[in-house]
Parts: structure tokens; sequence; C-alpha cells
């Protein structure tokens, strides 16, 4: 049943007047007022926060799919890592099964991939986060036998420039995720200067960079891979897993680089 749009002026005004009197009314009134218009707004967006968080959850696994048939054939190493995801990401038995089903269908032959993207450039495609959530996903997807073939690599780069990433945005990335994969777990791995310099890679940043712009680019990135922020774009909240992960490993990054810096 629809909520009738007067109904919080109503319980307001009610209580306010049974409470306080002619100033309670007016009181309740304004109160039920705001909480009217709030219901309204949450009326609005919702539906279209749901269908963000549908297209992006249904855009990344066909793309996954696509993804790793782009090379031949998916391997059973590369089903086996895709599962891995499944969990890194924090999804639920049913996504679960949703989200195999459209594996499936994005590594079809006859996959549209054009038409899948402008789909989710019409809904996601505001969403900066998103949009560089839904790379950092594929990227996991496509060095999930341990190494990027080239016609991943281009297939990928394919699907930066339609998403909105230049050449030079999309290989940047790709360096930062690579590199972040050096400092999962607790405390990072590696050490000396090959480690340092992984550290500085994974902030995107140059090792000849000021301290102020190694902060700001440190801040940037937990920004950009808060999973509140993900979530209120319209990021899935059982996607957000692999996306704390990722702060995790932008931390241990900063802390290497704040460290040898003195910060």
């Amino acid at each position: 049943m629809q909520r009738p749009p007067w109904l919080g002026k109503l319980i307001g005004g009610a209580i306010g007047w049974l409470v306080l009197g002619p100033v309670g009314l007016m009181i309740g009134l304004l109160l039920g007022h705001v909480a009217d218009k709030t219901h309204i707004v949450r009326q609005l967006i919702g539906p279209a926060l749901e269908g963000t968080r549908g297209t992006f959850f249904q855009t990344t696994f066909m793309l996954m799919g696509h993804v790793a048939k782009c090379d031949g054939r998916i391997s059973e190493q590369e089903i086996a890592v895709t599962e891995q995801l499944m969990a890194r990401m924090g999804l639920g038995a049913d996504h679960r099964q949703a989200a195999i089903a459209l594996f499936k269908q994005g590594s079809a032959e006859g996959f549209d991939i054009e038409a899948q993207l402008g789909v989710f450039m019409t809904s996601c495609g505001s969403h900066p986060s998103l949009r560089q959530m839904l790379l950092v996903f594929l990227f996991s997807t496509a060095i999930a036998d341990g190494t990027m073939s080239t016609s991943e690599h281009d297939l990928l780069a394919q699907i930066a420039a339609r998403v909105g990433f230049s050449p030079a945005a999309f290989e940047q990335l790709l360096r930062m995720f690579s590199a972040q994969e050096h400092f999962s777990g607790a405390s990072g791995t590696g050490s000396g200067a090959s480690s340092l310099a992984d550290a500085y890679a994974a902030l995107g940043v140059e090792e000849s960079a000021s301290d102020r712009d190694v902060k700001q680019a440190w801040r940037r990135l937990m920004s950009q891979y808060h999973p509140d922020k993900l979530i209120a774009e319209g990021m899935p909240e059982d996607m957000v897993k692999m996306a704390t992960e990722r702060t995790q490993e932008i931390q241990n990054a900063w802390e290497q680089v704040r460290k040898a810096r003195g910060i």
C-alpha cells in the first residue's frame, strides 16, 4: 500500500497537539513535513539506486566472463579463481548463483559487449568510483592465471576507453592495481628498494613527489575505495568486501612510504 504523502504531518501534528497544544501542533506539523519530504526523496532515489546496483552487478560478471574467454577458452584455473573472487567480494548464495549465470552469459558466443557497456554508462557512468571498480574487478579476472595476455590487455583497454578512461589513465590504473597486489594482507609484502618502488606505484605517485602530493594521493585513493561511498553510489553491499581489501593494500603501501620519508 502506498504511503500517503501527508502521513508524517498528520501524525506529527496530532502528537504535538496532545503534548503541547497549539505550539506542539506547529512543531509536530513541521517535523512531520520534514519526515514526508525525506520519504518522498527516498522513494525517488531508491529505485534509481536499485537500478544502478543491478546494472553494476550484471555488467561486472558478464564482462568477467567475456574477459576470461577472450584468449580462447576459460581454464579450470580461471573458473577456480573467479569463484575465489566471488568469495572475496562477499557474495551471498543467491547472488553467487546469479553471478555464475551472468559470467556464462558474458563468455558465450555473440555476447554484445557494446550494448552492455552502453547500459552500464547510462546507469553508472556518472559515478567515477563505480567505473574504476569495474576495471579493478576485471583486472583481477585477467590475472587469474598469473599473467595478463595481450588479448586480455587489449580488451581491457577497449573497455576502459568505453567507460571514460584515456589510454594513459588506463595504464596508470593498471600499474597501480599491479603494485597494490604486492601489499595484500595485514602487513604487506616485499622489502627494500623494490618494495618501496611498488609502494609509490600503488599510490600512483613518483618517488620525487612532495610529501603533500603523496598524502593527497593516499587520501584520494582511500576515499575512492571507501565502502560507504561505493554503496552510496550504487555498488551492491555484498560486493564491497573486495573494495575493503583494496583500501588495506593502499594503507599498507602508504605506511611503507610514510616510514621511509619520516612523515
